[in-house]
C-alpha cells in the first residue's frame, strides 16, 4: 500500500471480511475512497462524506451487466467526484499496463531506451 504524497495523509486498508460497521466508519473519515473488492454496490451513499472522491475499481457481473463496488446512482449525489463502472478506471489500467510492458521490453534490450 502506497501512501499519498502529502506528509499529513494516512492510508487505511480494508478487505471483504472487514465488518460493515467498521468499513463504514473508515469510509466516512476518508477524503478519498478507492474500492476494488469485487462486491457489487457495497459502498453506499451513507458510507461517503460529502465532497469525498470515490474511485470504483471493482468489477462484478450481475445479470450480464457489469457493476462496480460503489452504488453509483446513490453515491454520486454525495461525492465530490466519482468514477463510473464500467468506463471509469479501465482505460487508465490498460494504458498503465501497456506503458509497463514497454518499459519491461526496454529493460530486456528489446527496444532502444
Amino acid at each position: 500500500v502506497q501512501t499519498c504524497a502529502l506528509p499529513i495523509s494516512t492510508t487505511t486498508c480494508a478487505h471483504s471480511m472487514t465488518p460493515p460497521e467498521d468499513l463504514k466508519a473508515m469510509c466516512l473519515g476518508a477524503d478519498i475512497i478507492v474500492s476494488c473488492v469485487g462486491i457489487a454496490r457495497m459502498i453506499k451513499a451513507d458510507f461517503v462524506k460529502p465532497g469525498a472522491t470515490v474511485v470504483d475499481v471493482g468489477v462484478t457481473r450481475i445479470d450480464n451487466k457489469i457493476v462496480g463496488d460503489v452504488d453509483f446512482d446513490a453515491v454520486q449525489a454525495v461525492a465530490g467526484a466519482i468514477t463510473p463502472m464500467p468506463g471509469g478506471t479501465g482505460p487508465m489500467t490498460i494504458g498503465c499496463l501497456l506503458e509497463n510492458t514497454l518499459e519491461a521490453a526496454k529493460m530486456l534490450g528489446a527496444f532502444p531506451r
